[in-house]
């Protein structure tokens, strides 16, 4: 996982694969449905973090489970 440094308004650096350097991020943890198949949909829900570059929009999804 990406190394983070702690910002006062509570934005996160890290490093961006879009900008090639350590921007501010916004993160999140969100729960995702990962089956495609709508029989399958309530079985396949995972928590993943989501950082979203601040100064590109780029916006980086980890599974929790992998992380």
């Amino acid at each position: 996982m990406a190394s983070t440094t702690h910002r006062d308004d509570d934005s996160m650096l890290e490093e961006c694969p879009s900008c090639e350097r350590e921007t501010p991020h916004s993160v999140s943890v969100q729960i995702l449905t990962e089956s495609t198949k709508a029989e399958n949909a309530q079985f396949s829900r995972e928590p993943y973090r989501v950082a979203t570059c601040q100064a590109c929009e780029h916006e980086t999804k980890t599974r929790m489970n992998n992380a």
